[in-house]
């Protein structure tokens, strides 16, 4: 088996020693290439060059920003239509600071037993298709948003830039700040499932493709509980930005067993697709990364279309 291990030294619980460790157990089982991403974008670029190597796994220590280049680097776009592209499998070994998308696939958030399982999953040779999202023309693993999520992903980069560390406690503090901000500012957002009545004056909107979305802590923060990697996406969407409403609202969100339903909330779970629209742009956050400001953006669900090396859903 031919493998490109893709590291990012830069990921915030990446460690050395926890590299040697994943880099000598993939080592004794696999013909193995390892690469260090040096700019955003280059796990992009590795994972394109170990396509056209037809290598047979790439496995990437980093977070979920890491994990999302990958994917578009080597993973061809559907309306493209060319099944002749080598696909590699993916496998995953936590390095960031939240790691949605391994935790949702069920994948120790301990870099260290997350080797010892993906050496296992390997050894059983486990592997699990799973459907992913695209916005637009750029995949995303777990969730993508317009508002308040991409304002709070655009000033937690604006942080990294100066040096500080995207804890879960700097994520509370922006999400609290920016969600004050967004407040004072009109409803903007249009979205659009099918089957339905578009819905009017949205401030912000959650496209998520499983579930829990995201964590606070390792708490898990669940807006379409019923959404999965085989189900079609969901969507989360507000309409009023009320103090105590959107509070009443975040406890269901960290219930346990939650089940969000609100006044001011319009959700749908298992859509084909999700067109949003706006008279101004809007911050778009994909996987945790802000990616830019947008009129419109149509997200859609394409099932089965990635191998990860993970475990199988119970």
């Amino acid at each position: 088996m031919r493998t490109l291990l893709i590291v990012n030294p830069n990921a915030t619980s990446t460690t050395p020693a926890t590299r040697d460790l994943l880099a000598h157990a993939l080592e004794s089982r696999t013909q193995l290439t390892v690469a260090h991403t040096q700019h955003r974008g280059h796990a992009a670029e590795l994972a394109q060059w170990a396509s056209t190597q037809e290598m047979d796994l790439i496995v990437v220590h980093g977070g979920d920003g890491t994990v999302n280049e990958t994917i578009n680097g080597f993973l061809p776009l559907p309306q493209v239509g060319d099944d002749q592209v080598w696909r590699p499998r993916l496998g995953i070994i936590p390095g960031g600071s939240a790691n949605v998308f391994a935790r949702a696939l069920g994948i120790s958030p301990d870099p260290v037993t997350a080797t010892n399982q993906l050496i296992d999953l390997l050894a059983r040779d486990a592997d699990r298709r799973i459907g992913l999202g695209l916005a637009d023309d750029r995949w995303f693993t777990f969730s993508a948003g317009v508002g308040l999520d991409a304002d709070v992903c655009e000033a937690i980069d604006a942080a990294r830039a100066k040096g500080r560390k995207a804890t879960p406690a700097r994520y509370l503090r922006t999400t609290v700040r920016q969600f004050f901000r967004a407040r004072r500012q009109d409803p903007r957002v249009t979205v659009q499932t099918p089957g339905r009545d578009p819905v009017e004056e949205v401030y912000y909107a959650f496209v998520t493709n499983s579930s829990p979305w995201t964590y606070l802590e390792d708490r898990p923060v669940r807006t379409n509980p019923t959404t999965t990697f085989e189900s079609g996406l969901g969507v989360f969407a507000t309409k009023s930005m009320s103090v105590t409403r959107t509070l009443l609202l975040a406890r269901q969100l960290l219930a346990e067993n939650g089940n969000p339903k609100s006044p001011i909330l319009f959700r749908a779970d298992d859509v084909p697709s999700v067109r949003v629209e706006t008279d101004s742009e809007i911050g778009l956050q994909i996987d945790g990364d802000f990616i830019g400001k947008r009129k419109m953006v149509h997200f859609t669900s394409v099932p089965s279309v990635l191998d990860v090396v993970a475990p199988k859903p119970s």
